[in-house]
């Protein structure tokens, strides 16, 4: 029975289910030949992973420690408290909640504990740099809240503060979101909470994508100037794909209602457990060790592309992610995206602020280091992965010059990926 509770058991899989694990070992295979540059991605560790694949996924949980719907709840109760203990400790709050499926469902609970449908609430509009939750008329914040969109300034192209406070000032909202999924620079949160203050809002800081720097003390941490922190828990964190939300104690009741019953059931307790091992190997040194590498392998693979003709938005990065405006070189991100792709880089399209195309074309690509930087790569590999990405976004596979350099570019991704390989083979415990 080895392998079969606490981690991939692979001949089990093959045996009962030989599609599936074809589809497993194939995206292991992926992962160790190719380039992550997707700012929202990173391997975990085995031991997540082994969390992730326990026994825990068995059980039902409704309600928290203690307070559960369930009986057998013992084992899943000590896993819950592990997780809210170290993620208090890690980010200094006074409470936390550990359920949240995802970032999506953390942010929808902070909504309902925070505003009634309705109100007015301020947020980076989407084509700057927020998220679909912070306003997008696609989504619940957009439908059920009266979204007001803040912006950067256009030359600076960095949040335009007194926008902030003139928007804040003329609509009163209840709510205002700082944090976004495609932003390069640091958060001023001090100057969020005296605008929050100001007009009797609430701040709610999106943390999702630089939450991981937080826990690495590599950036600010926005604890102490929020009423609420939400985050997903994989992203430059390393844990199991998740949420999170970290709040103030007088809000810690309000919050857990939000989570559970209002936005969800039984929480999934083998995640839980997963993400009580991300925090504990975040509070270590090593970790922050990582977080301090990523920002500096960012800042070095941003200064090679834009000597290779990629603007960098907003002049460069503080964290571990850029948008690079490609217009100079006359390539959409959509064909840069679709280029990387077969040269076996992974980057996402993504538009710009004030971008005169369509998000599904896009004029900018967005890169990120969590991935590579957890392969163990640091500044002398950014160089190298420089010259290959902009390789390939020049490299039109329409013409035979350009076929030929993508198959070139992706030979090297594959040696330079089999140097630092995101999972050693061992992992595969029955091969």
């Amino acid at each position: 029975m080895e392998g079969t509770f606490w981690g991939p058991d692979f001949a089990a899989l093959e045996r009962d289910d030989p599609e599936i694990a074809a589809v497993l070992l194939g995206e292991l295979a992926r992962q160790r030949v190719t380039l992550n540059l997707v700012a929202s991605e990173s391997p975990t560790s085995p031991a997540v992973l082994a969390a992730l694949g326990s026994t825990l996924a068995n059980k039902y949980a409704e309600g928290y420690p203690g307070q559960r719907y369930y009986g057998g709840c013992e084992q899943v109760d000590r896993a819950e408290e592990l997780a809210v203990q170290r993620a208090r400790e890690l980010f200094g709050a006074d409470h936390a909640n550990v359920q949240p499926h995802s970032g999506a469902s953390a942010n929808l609970a902070a909504y309902a504990a925070l505003a009634e449908p309705g109100d007015p609430v301020l947020a980076m509009g989407l084509p700057h740099g927020g998220h679909l939750t912070h306003g997008s008329r696609a989504n619940f914040s957009g439908r059920w809240f009266h979204p007001i969109a803040y912006h950067v300034d256009p030359d600076t192209e960095e949040i335009d503060y007194d926008e902030v406070r003139e928007l804040s000032l003329a609509h009163q909202p209840k709510l205002i979101i700082c944090g976004a999924m495609s932003y390069p620079r640091l958060i001023d949160f001090a100057r969020f909470r005296r605008i929050a203050d100001e007009v009797g809002a609430y701040l709610m800081v999106d943390a999702a994508h630089f939450i991981g720097l937080v826990a690495g003390r590599a950036v600010p941490s926005p604890v102490p100037y929020a009423d609420v922190v939400t985050s997903t828990t994989h992203k430059a964190l390393r844990g199991p794909r998740g949420g999170l939300i970290l709040c103030r104690s007088e809000l810690a009741q309000r919050i857990d209602k939000a989570v559970f019953p209002f936005a969800q059931g039984g929480p999934m307790m083998h995640a839980v457990a997963a993400k009580a091992v991300a925090f504990r190997e975040a509070s270590r040194p090593a970790f922050r060790a990582y977080a301090e590498q990523v920002v500096r392998n960012a800042r070095e693979l941003v200064a090679a592309l834009a000597e290779e003709g990629m603007r960098p938005v907003a002049g460069g990065t503080d964290t571990h992610l850029a948008v690079l405006d490609l217009r100079a070189l006359g390539v959409s991100g959509r064909d840069a995206e679709q280029r990387c792709e077969r040269a076996g880089i992974s980057v996402n399209r993504n538009v710009v602020p004030y971008d005169p195309v369509r998000p599904a074309i896009a004029s900018g690509i967005r890169i990120g280091t969590p991935a590579v930087t957890t392969q163990g790569m640091a500044e002398p590999e950014m160089r190298r992965i420089a010259l290959l990405l902009a390789t390939a976004v020049r490299a039109d596979p329409g013409t035979p010059a350009g076929a030929d350099a993508l198959t070139g570019v992706r030979d090297s991704v594959r040696e330079l990926a089999g140097e630092f390989p995101a999972y050693l083979p061992e992992l595969v415990t029955t091969r």
